[in-house]
């Protein structure tokens, strides 16, 4: 599982500035207006083979009654009872600030891992400023300018010395991790239930009901499947930003360490930006995915009625074409075992290999049909594929010009071996290289 790092601070210390930084991308907005960050942002940052879930947090203010800032601080505070390493920002132009002080105090009850960061120190004139630092109490502050770049490598040095390196990944537990996620109170728990039959898990309309993730083990056709839980709300939360949020946080633990995600969405509710982002996290994590849109029971329908919502959904999805999409009823038990039944074959999907002659001999044809072209109009050549890995499938594309084949071909290509060779609801990946 990956680990989880939080950047916390107080408003416009550069903490967005200093996520993209890390990611190597524009990831999160950033501006010098205090208060741009008001929603979660996280992304997986890579440093050296050591990977790690970063989230960037809004301006921290412990005390404000803005309502804004209190959902800022409730998210912040979400993030840091999260994390296993929390990035305390400051401003080395500022000082310490009385709001410095405040964050401090509440990182130091929490007692994890804090890792002060002071930003902004541009050259080494500022360097002398960091001393002040000292006494917020985390031991030596860290110097750096996140804009420019400025000992931002070997701040990660430090960063993530304490993590594992990710090893290849070798599969030692042989049953299906099915995930079950999506928002709060669209029945993610009562889908356990009816899959298990039994209260194996705790279901109310109370905000906050499921606290932790819980694995259950199911039996089922002769074999055990491993099910886990999201949490979906927290008990003390006030604030939908917050519950939101939280449920988030929770459900990229659970996508990190399954097989197949099943992302639960609520027909009343309808399919919106956050399950698009829960969905984006199971495509980046390369994870097999599935959408049970529940409550189906609750709709008034006739036989036009399920390819519509599809068709509406299909339109959020868009490159995510490829996750199956199926309607249930948790409270009738509609369809709930089709639910595994659809995750066991995309469980296989996701470890079957494709042999090279048979690749070779079907996509190289498609691509003769229509070859890739170049705005340079040099002739592009590929040659050669192969499967280099499963869980998730993986291909290497062979030709003389690599990188200048396009996104667009490439997601012909994409389409052209669904077409042929299935692997539905699992994400795949390509490599262009250039061949010997």
């Amino acid at each position: 599982m990956s680990h989880i790092v939080a950047i916390v601070g107080r408003p416009n210390v550069g903490k967005s500035t200093l996520f993209n930084r890390i990611l190597g991308s524009r990831h999160a907005i950033v501006h010098d207006k205090p208060g741009v960050t008001r929603d979660r942002n996280y992304g997986t940052a890579d440093w050296a083979g050591r990977s790690f879930t970063l989230i960037d947090t809004g301006g921290y203010v412990p005390q404000s009654q803005d309502v804004f800032e209190q959902a800022i601080r409730e998210q912040a505070e979400i993030s840091i009872d999260e994390a296993e390493v929390v990035i305390f920002l400051v401003d080395g132009t500022a000082g310490v600030t009385p709001l410095d002080d405040e964050i401090a105090a509440i990182l130091r009850k929490s007692r994890k891992k804090v890792c002060l960061v002071v930003n902004k120190v541009d050259n080494e004139k500022r360097e002398a400023d960091v001393a002040n630092f000292y006494n917020l109490g985390f031991g030596g502050p860290i110097a750096l300018s996140a804009l420019i770049g400025r000992k931002v490598g070997d701040f990660l040095d430090e960063l993530t010395q304490s993590f594992s390196v990710d090893p290849p990944e070798e599969r030692t537990d042989s049953r299906l991790r099915l995930a079950i996620v999506g928002k709060p109170n669209v029945g993610k728990s009562s889908l356990v239930n009816a899959i298990l039959g039994e209260r194996r898990t705790i279901v109310t309309d109370i905000p906050g009901t499921t606290r932790d993730s819980t694995d259950s083990v199911l039996k089922y056709q002769k074999e055990e499947i491993v099910l886990v839980d999201t949490a979906g709300l927290r008990r003390k939360s006030r604030i939908k930003e917050s519950i939101e949020y939280y449920s988030m946080i929770r459900a990229l633990k659970s996508i990190d360490q399954c097989d197949v995600a099943v992302l639960i969405s609520d027909v009343q509710m309808g399919f919106d930006k956050q399950d698009l982002k829960i969905m984006e996290r199971i495509a980046e994590c390369r994870r097999g995915a599935l959408i049970a849109v529940n409550k189906w029971d609750t709709v008034e329908k006739d036989d036009k009625t399920a390819k519509e919502y599809e068709l509406a959904v299909r339109h959020y999805l868009r490159t995510y074409d490829y996750v199956p999409i199926m309607f249930i009823s948790a409270l009738e038990k509609l369809r709930v075992y089709k639910v595994i039944d659809i995750a066991k074959t995309i469980f296989a999907e996701r470890q079957k290999r494709i042999p090279t002659n048979a690749l070779n001999k079907i996509l190289l044809r498609e691509i003769q049909s229509s070859p890739p072209s170049s705005k340079s109009g040099k002739e592009i050549k590929i040659n050669y594929i192969t499967q280099v890995k499963t869980e998730p499938p993986t291909f290497s594309f062979f030709a003389n010009e690599p990188e200048m084949i396009e996104d667009n071909y490439k997601r012909f290509l994409e389409r052209k071996l669904r077409d042929h060779f299935g692997f539905e609801g699992v994400p795949i990946s390509f490599y262009f290289r250039r061949k010997n």
